[in-house]
Order: structure tokens, then sequence, then C-alpha cells
């Protein structure tokens, strides 16, 4: 690009933990463009995960649940076209998609942008909408690369990735009075994450039961799950097979609480899912667990020794293996036990 962007547009509306691994490019943008102004576009419900965050001035809502009923629902209607006048009202001289879906590029299209920046292999056509469509190969196979070769693309300098994740002080002490109404000593306590929205990337939750018996044994730490509202009963399914007490807390946090609470982790054991990602990003030793969604592309960024997954190193650039290999149902409680040893001792100094 030969002129600095005084307005910036990142679209990438979803998923939590997808947003987690596009915090560096924002932090890239930020540093190459310091006087420009720069908005996200994303769904409400992640919203706290960038209010307040420093390298970020708007966050423009995308209520899809609310924009889906646009074609028979008056009022979704009109909150649509408020969107799209918005958008192209705001006169944005650069637009990234870090989505890659039809819907963001076309809104990316609606800016009216000249410079928009997206992925050139996409699976809804998206890449029609972009004027300039920026592929990925095997040096950036991990979306914390792609998405900053797309940031340097637009004329953003490279450098160490960055995650910045808001800090709280209201959410750090109601975690605080959550853990002691629960007797959980604050300074040993690890937290699982058991559910995911996809069920494939569900390692069993019997064998999350027996680990958590293990753990307590091991290391006298207390447990705790986390997940969304409906994933309560999901934890509590395997309560009564461990002599273990899991203290459920799913649903029962905001984004910023379990951003705390993770934070203070002493470990955190997580599918493939957004709190996990929201530990790695933190620093918080993490063992993160893959089935059938490739690790090389989402794992714990340069943090290796933090997954468990079977053909680690031989899935190429796809997003996902259908090969039954690949069953997250494969990888053993031992497997994931030497990992949480690893990580435990190595945060302990052993």
């Amino acid at each position: 690009m030969t002129q600095q962007p005084k307005d910036i547009l990142i679209i990438k509306p979803s998923a939590l933990g997808d947003i987690v691994l596009a915090l560096p490019a924002l932090t890239a943008l930020r540093k190459s463009f310091p006087k420009a102004k720069i908005s996200w576009l994303v769904r409400p419900e992640f919203a706290d995960l960038l209010r307040e965050h420093p390298d970020l001035n708007t966050i423009i809502s995308f209520d899809r649940r609310l924009l889906g009923k646009s074609w028979y629902n008056p009022k979704a209607f009109a909150e649509l076209i408020k969107l799209l006048r918005r958008l192209h009202r705001e006169r944005f001289d650069l637009v990234l998609d870090f989505q890659g879906l039809f819907r963001t590029g076309f809104l990316a299209w609606i800016t009216g942008c000249k410079q928009r920046f997206g992925m050139a292999q996409t699976r809804e056509c998206s890449s029609h909408f972009y004027t300039h469509k920026i592929p990925q190969d095997y040096s950036c196979i991990h979306l914390v690369d792609y998405y900053l070769k797309m940031a340097a693309a637009a004329g953003a300098q490279k450098g160490r990735p960055e995650f910045k994740l808001p800090e709280d002080a209201a959410a750090a002490e109601t975690v605080k009075k959550l853990l002691l109404e629960r007797s959980i000593n604050p300074g040993n306590y690890v937290v699982f994450v058991p559910g995911a929205a996809r069920p494939e990337k569900r390692w069993p939750i019997e064998r999350f039961a027996q680990l958590a018996d293990k753990i307590a044994n091991k290391f006298g730490s207390s447990i705790i799950a986390v997940g969304s509202q409906a994933e309560q009963q999901y934890v509590d399914s395997r309560q009564a097979a461990v002599k273990t007490q899991i203290v459920n807390l799913a649903g029962q946090t905001s984004v910023r609480e379990l951003i705390a609470l993770l934070k203070g982790a002493s470990l955190v054991v997580s599918n493939d899912t957004g709190p996990g990602h929201i530990a790695a990003a933190l620093g918080t030793p993490v063992v993160m667990i893959f089935g059938p969604t490739n690790p090389a592309r989402v794992c714990p960024y340069n943090r290796p020794d933090c997954v468990v997954a079977v053909g680690l190193a031989a899935r190429g650039m796809k997003a996902d293996s259908y090969d039954p290999r690949h069953d997250i149902g494969h990888i053993t409680l031992d497997q994931v036990f030497e990992k949480v040893y690893e990580q435990m001792m190595s945060r302990q100094g052993g």
C-alpha cells in the first residue's frame, strides 16, 4: 500500500478461539499504523474479549442470530440495513476478512473499500469479494501466521506475535469470591474444558473424570470445569463416577471472568475450543487435546509441548481430518496425564 490507512476494518465475527488467534494481527496493524482508527466486526457474545483492547478503537456488532431472520422479520431486516449502511458510511480504506465465508466477504465488499484483503482459498467462494487474495502455504499453516501474513500483505510490519487480553479488576474479584465460596485454593486449581461445539472434538467425558482423580491424587489440586450454559449437564453427567469433586462453573462466568479464572489456574486441560485458546494466549500451562482438527493450524502458538494428538506431524494443511485414526477417542488417559505431569512439573520447576 502506498498510503498509510486511516480507517481499518477487521472482520472476524467468531468463534471465541479463532478471535484469540487473530489478536496478534490486530496488534501488528496498530504498531504499523499507530494513528489509524481500527474497528472489529464481531458477534455480540464475543465482544467482551475485545472491549477496551488497547489496539482497537471501535467494536461493530454483528448479531448473526438476529440478522439471520431478516428475510421474514421486519425488525431484523431493519437492523441488517442499518449495519450495511454503517459499513458503507464508514469509508474504510483497508478491510481484512479473517473469516473467509460468503457473508463476511459480502460485508467486506459492501463497504466499498478499494483495499479488501481475504483468503485465496475459501469454502464459500468469498474470495470473489476481495481485491487482494492471500494464499496459505506451508510457511503459514498456523492461523496466527496466516492472519499475520494477510496483515503484512496490507502493509503491516512483521514482528513477534503478541496476544493481548483484557484485564478486568472487577472480574478478577468475582472469580476470587467464587473460589473462596467453594473452598478452592486460588494457588492450586486445574481447569477442565470438556466441551466443544462439535461433538467430534470432545475427548470422552469419562476420561476427563478419571483424569480429575489422577490430578487430585498426584498434585492435590482442586478441579474446576468450565463451558457454556448448555454444557452444565454434560459436565455433571460423570460426577458420580469419580471420587474427586469437580466444581462445575459451566455457564456461570462471563468472558471477562473466564479470562481471570484461566489466568490464575495451575493448568488448563482443554479440547480444541475457545477457553483453551484463551488459556494458551495468557501463557497459562495448558494441555490441549486434538481429534479431527489439525493441531498444526490452531495449537497453542509455538508450544508443541502442550499438544496431545494422533498423527501430529502428518496432516498437511487441511483444517480437518476424516481419517478414523485421528478420532479423539483414540487418545488415552495415560497420554493426557503424561502431558499434564510434564506441564505441572515444569510450572513447579521440577
